[in-house]
């Protein structure tokens, strides 16, 4: 069977290189990418997108041996109706292997119609690193990779305003681009690139805070080899997602001029003026759910979102978790949480795609920081208790950091100082060395992993520490079963 490229799929079209991509996973390829498709079959947009990699380079190898091509697959609600589609993407031109070609990034720096740049790094990915060097090829960080990008098309121009480019990431961060500006700003200083370069930054760019929603599985890799018979062509690069979408972009209103997504028919993608009325909702009822689901589901010995909430004894718990826990820290309208939540539950059952806890679970250390951390302290605040259920989501997550379910291995994925930290305790712990209640404190005293000392959350490490012992002893599911239990007999769910 040949592999999907050029020769194999002879409809593609070939675009001006105008968008530059940090970031080759699936998220963007099924969301940015597919709505740059979009943009060029019913606007004027006429664009392409070249892809760079935050980390790694397997997967832009494996991006050029496809010429950027990939299958994607939507699947889910649409107007009501359960659909099933699938299309090739042709909007990928190549891909630059940050660490064999870093020229070829610099020369892509020289291009005049290059104008959009997007990113999803994670939670983890927008951060400024001290040691990160100008010098480096590349760059360690995203940021660091970003700002040396833009000096190089500052010089190639000699600062002309024009030749600036629209900065819109896409990472799980409130005032994503702000930060993402500030962080490039704070290395044009570290590294002495001149105040011209700094104005230019200023007045020649513009960086636009965004909100996405989609849920992407990503590769189908229990049906890919029937699927690949169906198409008649391997695809390594196949990606799944669902029906819906959501981008919403903080900007100028002339952005809608140059990124034409209403003529283009994209209703779930838009251009306003603050994201603030609906960014708390979706990041802590989708997005915190997602992840305080995860630990607590994965370890009863569920793989996917939808094996978990149709689950009788984890479908309960997200539900009392959702609608007890997270929903009292919202001020929206309940009528409003209610439609909108149902909205999500009914994604998270859609029997189309297979989402995996274990994608998810990439970085759950940044992603519980920014997602749920916020609603345990709003709840703490507002009514003088710790949400039980989400702290024992967080114990679950310490727990999953072990690194085991049952007798088998869990690949965790996090940043190399993430994963040196747990695996350390949990060896003293396993030595002897280090009681639970002792890890826990460490582990919510650490500030660099939560931006502040949560053992002054009054209780909070005691009920950490309690459920972890309960999880090592009873096992996980004892524990959710009692958390259910607890729940009836106080009138709730």
């Amino acid at each position: 069977m040949q592999l999907l490229n050029k020769k194999v799929y002879k409809n593609f079209k070939t675009y001006p290189e105008k968008v530059l991509q940090f970031g080759e996973g699936n998220f963007l390829r099924a969301f940015v990418d597919w709505q740059i498709q979009v943009l060029n079959e019913e606007t004027d947009f006429n664009g392409s997108v070249v892809v760079v990699q935050p980390r790694g380079s397997e997967k832009i190898e494996r991006l050029n041996n496809q010429d950027g091509l990939f299958t994607l697959f939507l699947q889910g609600i649409k107007e009501d109706q359960p659909v099933k589609e699938q299309l090739v993407v042709d909007t990928i031109s190549r891909g630059i292997n940050l660490f064999a070609d870093y020229d070829e990034y610099v020369k892509l720096a020289g291009q005049a119609e290059l104008r959009f740049i997007v990113s999803n790094t994670t939670e983890a990915g927008i951060v400024f690193d001290p040691e990160d060097r100008f010098e480096d090829r590349p760059q360690k960080s995203f940021p660091g990779k970003l700002t040396a990008f833009l000096y190089h098309r500052f010089n190639r121009f000699k600062g002309d305003e024009a030749k600036g480019c629209i900065i819109i990431p896409c990472e799980l961060i409130e005032n994503n681009g702000g930060m993402l500006k500030e962080v490039v700003l704070q290395y044009a200083e570290h590294w002495n690139l001149g105040e011209a370069f700094i104005s230019w930054l200023e007045n020649a760019n513009t960086f636009c805070s965004s909100l996405v929603d989609r849920i992407v599985p990503g590769y189908p890799k229990d049906s890919s080899e029937e699927i690949q018979k169906e198409l008649g062509y391997e695809d390594q690069l196949m990606v799944v997602g669902e029906q819906y979408y959501l981008w919403a972009i903080e900007g100028p209103d002339w952005l809608g001029e140059e990124l034409p997504f209403a003529a283009a028919g994209l209703k779930g993608t838009f251009i306003v003026n603050d994201l603030t009325k609906f960014r708390t909702r979706k990041v802590r009822i989708l997005n915190g759910a997602h992840t305080a689901m995860t630990p607590v589901a994965y370890l009863s010995g569920l793989d996917t979102v939808e094996e978990s909430v149709n689950h009788s004894l984890t479908g309960k718990f997200i539900n009392d978790l959702i609608y007890e826990e997270i929903i009292p820290t919202l001020d929206d309208p309940q009528d409003e949480l209610m439609v909108y939540t149902n909205e999500v539950l009914n994604r998270f059952k859609n029997p189309y795609i297979k989402h995996y806890l274990m994608s998810i679970s990439l970085n759950s250390i940044s992603k519980f920081k920014t997602r749920d951390l916020p609603i345990l302290v709003e709840y703490v605040n507002r009514f003088g208790a710790l949400p039980e259920r989400l702290v024992f989501s967080f114990s679950s997550l310490l727990y999953f950091y072990k690194g085991k379910r049952g007798g088998e291995e869990i690949k965790l994925d996090d940043h190399p100082k993430v994963l040196t930290l747990f695996a350390s305790l949990w060896e003293k712990y396993q030595r002897q060395q280090l009681g639970l209640k002792e890890l826990a404190a460490q582990v919510l005293a650490d500030t660099v992993l939560w931006g502040e000392d949560l053992t002054d959350i009054p209780g909070l490490t005691d009920m950490v520490a309690a459920h972890l012992d309960r999880i090592e002893t009873d096992g996980i599911t004892a524990v959710i079963k009692d958390l259910s239990t607890a729940s009836v007999a106080r009138g709730e769910g």
